[in-house]
C-alpha cells in the first residue's frame, strides 16, 4: 500500500536552517535513487509520524513533490540521541518492478520452555536482511521460540525454508538462544571448622 506524503524542496543549508525547519513542524530530508536527482526536501512531521504508525517504517511511500510523484522507501532515519525525535530522513527512490534489499524487524512469538524454567532468552540479532519486491515488503518476520529449552539455539538454517523470503544472511546467523540462569554467588562466610585439634604448648606440657 502506497502512503502519500506531501513534500517541498528546501535549501541545503546551515545548522540554523535545519533547526528552523524542525522548529516549524517539519523534518529535513533527502530523496535520491532511481531516476531521481538527489534533492533536499522538507516533510511535515505530523504526517510522517502518522504514516509510520499506521503502515510501518518499511512501507512504500509516494512523495508528491511539486506535482511529480516518486515511489520511495525509507533508507535511514536519524534521531536525536537524547529526545528520540526525528532529525533527518533519507528517502530512496525505487523501481517498483525490481527487488530491494531491506532490513526487516524480527518479532518473537511464544514463550520458550527454557525461559519458563528460569533460563534467559537472548536475541543477538533484531533484524533480517531480505531481498523482495517492493510491494511485498513485510512489516516484520515472526520467529517462534516456544520449543527452545535451556542451551538451545535457533539459527537461520533451522527456519530459512519457513520464512518465505530470500534471506541474505549465512545459515549460522543466530536468531535466538536460551542460556542457563545466572548461578547464585558463593557465600563469603567461611564454613565452621569441624573438630578443631588442640595443640599443647611446651608450657602446658611442663
Amino acid at each position: 500500500m502506497n502512503t502519500v506524503l506531501e513534500v517541498t524542496k528546501r535549501k541545503a543549508g546551515s545548522r540554523s536552517n535545519l533547526s528552523g525547519i524542525r522548529n516549524s513542524g517539519g523534518i529535513p530530508a533527502n530523496v535520491y535513487g532511481y531516476r531521481t536527482e538527489a534533492t533536499p526536501i522538507r516533510v511535515d512531521t505530523t504526517s510522517f509520524m502518522k504514516s509510520i504508525q499506521e503502515h510501518g517504517q518499511n512501507a512504500i511511500f509516494k512523495l508528491n513533490l511539486e506535482g511529480q510523484t516518486v515511489n520511495v522507501v525509507i533508507n535511514e532515519i536519524q534521531r536525536c540521541a537524547l529526545k528520540g525525535s526525528i532529525k533527518h530522513v533519507d528517502f530512496q527512490a525505487i523501481n517498483m518492478s525490481e527487488e530491494l534489499e531491506v532490513d526487516v524487524p524480527i518479532v518473537v512469538i511464544g514463550e520458550s520452555i527454557g525461559a519458563k524454567e528460569g533460563g534467559v532468552l537472548n536475541l543477538p540479532n533484531r533484524e533480517l536482511k531480505i531481498k523482495v519486491q517492493p510491494s511485498q515488503i513485510p512489516e516484520s518476520i515472526e520467529i517462534d521460540v516456544s520449543a527452545l529449552r535451556v542451551g538451545d539455539t535457533i539459527a537461520l538454517s533451522d527456519i530459512r525454508g519457513k520464512i518465505g523470503f530470500d534471506v541474505l544472511h549465512e545459515d549460522d546467523f543466530t536468531l535466538a538462544t536460551v542460556t542457563p540462569p545466572a548461578s547464585e554467588p558463593a557465600s563469603s562466610i567461611d564454613p565452621p571448622v569441624q573438630n578443631p585439634i588442640a595443640i599443647e604448648t611446651p608450657e602446658a606440657q611442663a
